[in-house]
């Protein structure tokens, strides 16, 4: 299979071509990257379908319900196991997270357990220490070593077919969720014409410029939450404490905190420390829905929080 077919393949199949992957192999591709550069132009297309009050509505609520996928099912569900959940619970999730269109359950938790093991050493995929700002917000992802999904990184995730689904196919749920905006946005054309809204407005604001939004505020844990902010733990990385971020991505800002309690279900450790994500998983399991929400250890309390 010749390279140019493997990545318009892979467009499809992210596995494909995988064992040819080189570590340390840090060109770009370019072709096989044109989706994410294209979705970032788009944005632009704001000036041509305009806006409207129920568009930005959903491009809101579709924000923050990825937002919450991506704090709750890749980070602390996928990547540190912070919460148990039904398998039915758990596909949902994957659904919806998939949605953010940030590659496959499967791809993000093995990518982070790496990042913890090796964090702002040469080992970590995405340090602004050793690679620089913006190889850490989005340099690192486009890079061909950092294509393929490190199954051996979570063979208790790989267990689920379904999840290897996703992951394998992870281009399948963002375009279905980009029809179905579109779609939403021709229904109310038609049924509600005083919205002012379109199938093409709504597919702008609802899916493009929310996903892209969600891209650098997730990008900006792994960039600006080792640059800046504050330190409160001492730990083996130039991880970083940022109220704005924290307020941005539900939680995920309090980064020293978690970088010293990886484990925990909660990143805002004090009662200021706003964590939304950490309520929201509260009120799931208050329901029943999730439970062994993880702790910060006793060994918390002992270091003068």
């Amino acid at each position: 299979m010749s390279a140019v077919l493997t990545s318009l393949v892979r467009w499809f199949d992210s596995w494909a071509g995988a064992e040819r992957v080189r570590e340390g192999d840090r060109r770009i591709d370019w072709l096989r990257i044109a989706p994410f550069v294209l979705l970032h132009a788009a944005v632009a297309l704001v000036l041509v379908v305009g806006w409207s009050p129920v568009a930005l509505l959903v491009a809101g609520a579709f924000y923050a319900a990825r937002m919450f996928g991506i704090t709750a099912f890749y980070h602390r569900y996928c990547s540190h196991r912070a919460f148990r959940t039904s398998r039915a619970l758990q596909l949902v999730l994957a659904l919806l997270t998939s949605s953010a269109a940030q590659r496959g359950p499967l791809w993000w938790a093995a990518h982070h357990r790496r990042h913890h093991r090796h964090s702002d050493r040469s080992q970590d995929a995405h340090s602004p220490a050793v690679d620089g700002f913006w190889w850490s917000h989005m340099g690192w992802l486009l890079a061909r070593e950092n294509y393929h999904t490190r199954l051996e990184e979570v063979r208790d995730l790989a267990r689920f077919p379904e999840l290897r689904l996703l992951d394998r196919f992870d281009a399948l749920v963002p375009l279905l969720s980009l029809g179905a905006l579109y779609a939403l946005g021709a229904l109310l054309a038609h049924s509600a014409p005083e919205l002012g809204t379109s199938g093409p407005q709504m597919a702008v604001w609802g899916f493009v410029v929310s996903t892209v939004l969600l891209y650098h505020c997730t990008f900006a844990i792994n960039s600006v939450a080792h640059r800046f902010g504050s330190q409160p733990h001492a730990t083996r990385d130039q991880s970083r404490n940022n109220f704005l971020l924290a307020l941005l991505t539900f939680g995920e800002g309090w980064h020293n905190d978690h970088h010293r309690y990886p484990g925990s279900a909660r990143q805002g450790l004090h009662w200021w420390q706003v964590d939304l994500t950490w309520y929201v998983l509260r009120g799931l399991a208050a329901c029943g829905l999730v439970w062994d929400l993880q702790p910060v250890r006793v060994q918390a309390r002992r270091d003068g929080r």
